[in-house]
């Protein structure tokens, strides 16, 4: 990932700046709340400007995270929460489910982790 030159960076309530001339966001830890949440480091300006943006939300701008990779993260996410549903389903209502609906939650349970396990697995 690399920092476009020039590209603008919102910070929140009308402030944005060129992403090439900050130079470091850090999180405000106390006095945290509305309209502040990060300090932004821009170059030439003595103190950080203020965003009412996350950090994580700034830095996903500057570096322009392509939207396969947050997409791939939130498909991750998603099949992890729908892992955690299925597997708190009882015996029972998954023989329900799967004969009166023709859904094999046991199957669908383990094409999950398999796939989950899969993305773990570092390619050679």
């Amino acid at each position: 990932m690399k920092i476009e030159k020039g590209m603008m960076v919102a910070l929140g309530y009308g402030k944005y700046f060129r992403s090439d001339n900050i130079v470091g966001i850090e999180p405000i830890e106390e006095g945290r709340g509305p309209g502040r949440r990060t300090k932004v480091y821009v170059d030439q300006l003595k103190e950080p400007v203020t965003a009412s943006r996350s950090q994580s939300a700034i830095l996903s701008d500057l570096v322009q995270i392509p939207k396969t990779v947050t997409r791939t993260v939130e498909q991750h996410q998603l099949l992890n929460d729908i892992l955690d549903t299925i597997s708190e389903v009882n015996p029972i209502l998954r023989s329900i489910i799967r004969d009166q609906g023709n859904w094999d939650l046991d199957q669908l349970e383990r094409r999950i982790r398999e796939l989950l396990k899969e993305d773990e697995e570092p390619s050679e």
